[in-house]
């Protein structure tokens, strides 16, 4: 009897075993480059901060895997011929985490606060177009822009424009939130471990029913690229992004694995500073761009998992002109500068806006091709700290240190507008945005203006045609390559993606 009993107490064991093996095997483990900065997206800079928050957080509209626009906690808007007001309709029987309805007023809580300056959040130039949000009735909000701004809904699709519990908002206030989030979102937030994890648990309340399909998510932060690959092969994750190119062919190898290379709209470029010698000169920057080989580049940096770039803005981005790449031509550009007046070349120097290894071969790579042509430039990778300082807060072009400046950007709202105005409108100079060429082109900012209050989308795409093929011309920057997303996800992992802009969808994550 008490060997029966022991049988059965045996087996009961294994089954709570399994039991336990199963429930833990309903936990996705993402391994990811670098730390969160926040899980307050209006106050988020970065691409990944906004990525993970999806877990929690929705917006009125979002984009789906391959980065169509789609509507979320909206089901449709419409808008006034003179395109100042956008009245859009909210789905109803929506509750938050913490059980608040979700409605206008809701909405209108959330853009009350990023278009009050006083609360000084990051994506504040993004909505600070919005004179007045309006409640119109629980199902229904309206927009009045200060402006015609034909990319509105755009905007609303942006993974920053979140809608956060009002409950929570007044509770923990605009900088409190960022600890405590509460949204509408498959999952609620568990805990965040600065250098550890942030931890995701399924909502049982998620008004799309029968998602989630698993049970948590572990978004772990692994800097060191050749950890987030030796994870992916002890089984220690699920899912890997970015993947060392490096590493691609080794990772193919594994019979448990799947590696995946997916389009980006995600353009690696050299910003010139054109208020400095010897950047002024339109000459010297096209020489650059000829002394370039992009081919080369893609190889040796990327692993081949790049293509050159072939205009101002990359595929996929709605509005963008195909118009290169620049060939590769050492003659040619020796021959400019001996236009421009500098024959022997000149010394400069280039800084990358990041310091991680892919980053460091691109300026080491650039660095001898330019040698090649007498330009000898000195190199230096930049910390974050050193990013913010030298260069994101310089106060006045005239004394701005920066000269050639390595980084990349992607248009997080699909279209052309925020991949060049942030980028390349005269309005844009350090310390309000991103234009860290301090290119000035009076003709593209006409552009860009008109673009903005332009409804017909041909009339559009003629406007913003016409302003790419005046930047590229001008060259205020060397346009080097778009770069290819590689990941890696455990077999069993279904769902999970990352789209274009470097973000993740995994609406239909699940784990077999």
């Amino acid at each position: 009897m008490n060997k029966r009993l022991s049988r059965i107490a045996a087996a009961l064991a294994l089954a709570g075993l399994a039991v336990s093996a199963q429930a833990a095997g309903k936990d996705v483990v993402v391994a990811v480059q670098s730390n969160f900065t926040t899980t307050d997206p209006y106050d988020a800079n970065d691409t990944l901060s906004q990525a993970v928050a999806k877990s929690f957080y929705q917006g009125l509209y979002g984009f789906d895997k391959d980065m169509k626009m789609v509507p979320v906690l909206a089901t449709g808007h419409t808008v006034s011929k003179d395109g100042l007001v956008y009245t859009v309709k909210l789905r109803t029987g929506i509750q938050f985490h913490d059980g608040t309805p979700f409605n206008a007023e809701a909405v209108k809580a959330n853009f009350d606060r990023v278009t009050n300056p006083d609360n000084k959040l990051k994506r504040y130039n993004l909505y600070k177009n919005i004179a007045k949000t309006e409640v119109i009735d629980p199902a229904t909000v309206r927009f009045t822009l200060s402006e015609p701004f034909s990319p509105f809904i755009n905007n609303l699709a942006h993974p920053s424009a979140v809608i956060i519990s009002p409950a929570a908002l007044a509770k923990f206030g605009s900088k409190g939130i960022a600890q405590n989030p509460v949204g509408t979102g498959p999952f609620k937030f568990v805990e965040w471990k600065a250098t550890d994890y942030l931890k995701v648990a399924k909502f049982d309340g998620y008004w799309k029913k029968g998602y989630p399909k698993v049970d948590t998510i572990t978004f772990r932060p692994v800097v060191d690229n050749n950890t987030r690959a030796a994870m992916m092969q002890t089984n220690e994750a699920h899912f890997a992004f970015p993947m060392p190119y490096e590493a691609a062919e080794t990772l193919k190898g594994k019979p448990s694995l799947e590696v995946n290379s997916a389009p980006s709209i995600i353009q690696r470029y050299i910003s010139m500073n054109v208020q400095q010698k010897p950047f002024d000169n339109p000459k010297v920057r096209q020489a650059i761009n000829y002394a370039i080989n992009k081919e080369a580049l893609a190889k040796v940096a990327f692993s081949g998992y790049a293509i050159p770039a072939e205009g101002v803005l990359p595929k996929g981005i709605d509005g963008a002109t195909k118009l290169g790449p620049w060939p590769y031509n050492p003659a040619k550009a020796k021959e400019l500068l001996k236009e421009a007046g500098y024959p022997n070349g000149f010394e400069s120097t280039l800084w990358s806006a990041y310091n991680y290894t892919t980053a460091q071969k691109v300026i080491q790579f650039v660095q001898q091709q330019l040698a090649q042509v007498g330009i000898k430039v000195q190199v230096q990778a930049l910390e974050a700290g050193q990013r913010v300082e030298r260069v994101e807060s310089a106060q006045d072009p005239a004394t701005a240190p920066v000269r050639m400046y390595y980084v990349g950007w992607s248009s997080s709202t699909g279209e052309a507008d925020w991949a060049m105005r942030p980028l390349l409108a005269s309005e844009s100079f350090p310390p309000r945005l991103f234009n860290t060429a301090y290119y000035k082109n009076d003709a593209v900012d006409a552009d860009i203006k008109k673009a903005l209050v332009t409804t017909d989308a041909a009339a559009k795409a003629k406007i913003y045609a016409d302003a790419q093929k005046r930047i590229w011309d001008d060259a205020p920057w060397a346009f080097l390559v778009t770069e290819q997303l590689l990941s890696v996800r455990a077999r069993n992992l279904t769902g999970f993606y990352v789209i274009p802009d470097g973000s993740f969808n995994f609406d239909e994550v699940e784990l077999k």
